[in-house]
């Protein structure tokens, strides 16, 4: 079982977040690095924890949920300094081609040299609970970690921190290069909110965490009498993922009781029966398995933004152990779901018109997530509204102090290329000053994918030379590999050198695949559709 967390371990894990600050520092100067990836360029041990460590019942809608913990597979490519050790550890194992795929992407390292300082670990265990979890209930496996790392040379990565990465930070005695978990307030909905409204930025009018049914209901009828002409409330979990734990009120079929035009209590009622009705972004959720969850996790209502042209950008930035904050790049999401709440991917750089103004807004919600002891990587997501006169109103909607979904193919991008971003255009130029554009997703999810092994996939990206190429610096880098064969479900990151280059990178992916999944469902000439068999695989 894992251990009960005791009174001094918040003071002994500042101890050993100090030891972030003091590696920051140059010997010679005694000034800190301006690199985000400082640990990038010296001899650590990395220890990445691919742990989603947020509320199961909720991540687990997530189709192929458990294949998530590949998306930081980006980290195998720290391997390129020839000093760096990482150590990568997931509930099951991995394809082993998987791993030779990013080990490849390596520009300039011998395949073995790069394979001989990876360690790959596995739980063996399937079930819902947290990576972290698992591995601290095996104090075997905690020792073995223990022992692989060198003392006051290792640090641990992970998705997100929690109470579980802070006591596996512990019992192995290295720091961890994510926020605290006592900081972990201001990446929820709730807390997000409260960002927004100390550093003024526009954000939609709601209400801060509730803990039960009935004062949900109440601060909807606030909100509603506020603005009497919303068309649709947002109720959101104070804990969610990828649009998992939002649901959408419609109040156009209650007009009759209009706050002001009807008494409260007629008012309070029909949104306490619209509740039932929501639109819940969940796969299989309803309003008995969405409200048993607020009392744990809390919920806020928020007004639903409308717009007839409508986006959804974002902002990542970057807090360094030393407390300054860089901003790393914008995206404009691709949203899904009945109601457009269900992130599916992303697009690079945002748009002209309007990522200035998001790098303006990040650094303010970054300097104030700072001075609370956040570090490490965060991102604000915004819903942008074109007007009449063609201008972009935007608003600020939520934090998230993790790695999200615009983290790994922003880093891949950048680790292959060595690029970098320059904040006063937005864009991202390679080392020969090409400019670098990507889309990106989680979500090329079709049935007939469905049976597709990794090993089938590497045969097709081989033969219709689908994979990154490394001369040019453009083509398609893969993930969610994992999720394939189960699922049809598959990740992928096209990078061009223009927007329109990336999407026909994309399209043409998606277009193989489809014809050569199709070929395979309809001929018995199967062996013709693919490269000869590799027995040693």
């Amino acid at each position: 079982m894992v251990d009960t967390f005791d009174p001094t371990a918040a003071e002994r894990f500042r101890q050993l977040q100090n030891q972030l600050r003091e590696w920051t520092k140059s010997p010679e100067e005694g000034q800190l690095w301006q690199s985000v990836d400082i640990f990038d360029q010296d001899d650590y041990d990395i220890l990445v924890i691919p742990s989603f460590s947020v509320d199961q019942q909720v991540g687990n809608k997530v189709t192929g949920f458990l294949h998530y913990e590949e998306r930081l597979l980006f980290s195998l490519i720290r391997l390129r300094n020839p000093l760096t050790r990482v150590i990568y550890i997931t509930a099951l194992p991995l394809c082993p081609i998987v791993i030779e795929y990013y080990l490849q992407l390596l520009p300039g390292i011998p395949f073995s040299h790069a394979r001989d300082r990876l360690l790959l670990i596995s739980t063996y265990d399937g079930s819902l609970k947290p990576l972290t979890q698992k591995v601290l209930e095996r104090p075997r496996l905690v020792a073995k970690i223990r022992r692989a790392l060198r003392p006051n040379k290792s640090y641990m990565v992970c998705y997100n921190s929690t109470d579980l990465e802070q006591q596996l930070s512990l019992k192995l005695g290295i720091p961890m290069l994510a926020a605290s978990p006592e900081v972990l307030f201001w990446g929820l909905k709730s807390g997000s909110r409260k960002i927004f409204a100390e550093v003024k930025i526009p954000h939609p009018d709601g209400s801060y965490s509730v803990e039960n049914v009935y004062d949900l209901v109440q601060e909807l009828y606030n909100l509603w009498q506020r603005q009497p002409d919303l068309k649709r409330i947002v109720v959101k979990l104070n804990e969610g993922f990828s649009g998992e734990g939002n649901a959408i009120l419609d109040l156009r079929t209650i007009q009759n009781c209009i706050p002001n035009q009807c008494n409260r209590e007629k008012a309070t009622n029909a949104l306490n029966e619209q509740l039932k009705n929501m639109s819940f972004q969940g796969a299989g959720e309803t309003w008995e398995t969405f409200s048993a969850r607020i009392p744990e996790l809390g919920a806020i209502v928020e007004a639903f933004v409308e717009g007839d042209i409508k986006r959804s950008p974002s902002v990542q930035g970057y807090i360094r152990p030393s407390g300054e904050v860089e901003i790393v790049s914008t995206h404009d999401q691709i949203l899904g779901g009945a109601d457009g709440q269900v992130y599916e991917g992303c697009y690079f750089p945002a748009d002209v018109d309007y990522r200035c103004e998001l790098q303006e807004l990040g650094l303010k919600v970054g300097e104030a997530l700072a001075a609370k002891g956040a570090i490490e990587r965060y991102s604000v997501d915004f819903i942008a509204v074109q007007q009449p006169d063609k201008k972009w109103d935007i608003q600020a909607i939520e934090i998230n102090l993790r790695k999200g979904g615009t983290t790994h193919p922003f880093m891949t991008l950048r680790l292959l290329t060595n690029g970098t971003f320059d904040y006063d255009t937005g864009k991202f130029l390679s080392q020969q000053n090409q400019e670098k554009y990507y889309i990106s997703t989680d979500n090329l999810q079709k049935d007939q994918y469905r049976g597709l092994l990794p090993n089938d996939l590497m045969d097709i990206i081989a033969q219709e030379r689908l994979h990154f190429d490394s001369s040019s610096r453009t083509g398609t880098v893969f993930h969610l590999m994992g999720a394939l064969s189960e699922f049809g479900k598959l990740g992928l990151t096209s990078i061009g050198n223009s927007l329109e280059e990336a999407q026909e990178i994309y399209d043409r992916v998606e277009a193989v695949l489809d014809r050569e999944t199709k070929i395979v469902e309809t001929s018995d000439e199967v062996q013709n559709t693919t490269l000869p068999i590799n027995w040693s695989q």
